[in-house]
């Protein structure tokens, strides 16, 4: 038994099921849409290529939690 747990969707344009793991750029490439092409699938695909497109929040932004970088650096004034 194999699982396959990478979002997909039914593209109508090319008729075949896709990825949406991947970016909208990679799957042009991989289906062979041309460019410029409208796709019906815009807006459904990640941003970063192998994630999910929900979990793109999750990278986006830093984590700066227990870093010693979030601490400020500046010097402090002397009274």
């Amino acid at each position: 038994m194999s699982f396959f747990d990478s979002p997909i969707a039914r593209c109508e344009r090319v008729h075949e099921i896709v990825l949406l793991d991947e970016t909208q750029e990679e799957c042009a490439r991989e289906h062979n849409c041309p460019p410029g092409q409208i796709c019906p699938l815009a807006g459904c695909f990640t941003s970063i290529s192998g994630l999910d497109p929900g979990d793109e929040a999750m990278y986006a932004a830093p984590h700066h939690k227990g870093s010693r970088r979030s601490r400020s650096t500046a010097p402090r004034a002397q009274a």
